[in-house]
């Protein structure tokens, strides 16, 4: 009799970002590029995508002037909490 394995559950690259943007100090473009492996074309598109998915994301100034916006979650949708 075969015994079943449950593999884990692998973390999607939307998860990834949710993840990233969740974080207090949030995230630039270039730590959800290198986190997703994703061009910065579609890491737009992945947060256009929270969006419409009902996630509230801020774009706030660099912090340096050498750095990008950062991103961060503010709210979610009524049905993630």
């Amino acid at each position: 009799m075969p015994t079943s394995r449950k593999t884990p559950a692998r973390e999607t690259k939307a998860a990834i970002l949710r993840r990233l943007l969740a974080r207090k100090a949030g995230a630039d473009l270039a730590a959800m590029q290198s986190a997703t492996g994703w061009q910065p074309h579609s890491v737009r598109a992945g947060l256009s995508g929270l969006r419409k998915a009902g996630y509230t994301i801020k774009r706030a100034d660099a912090a340096k002037p050498d750095n990008g916006p950062v991103y961060r979650i503010t709210d979610g949708p009524a049905g993630a909490r």
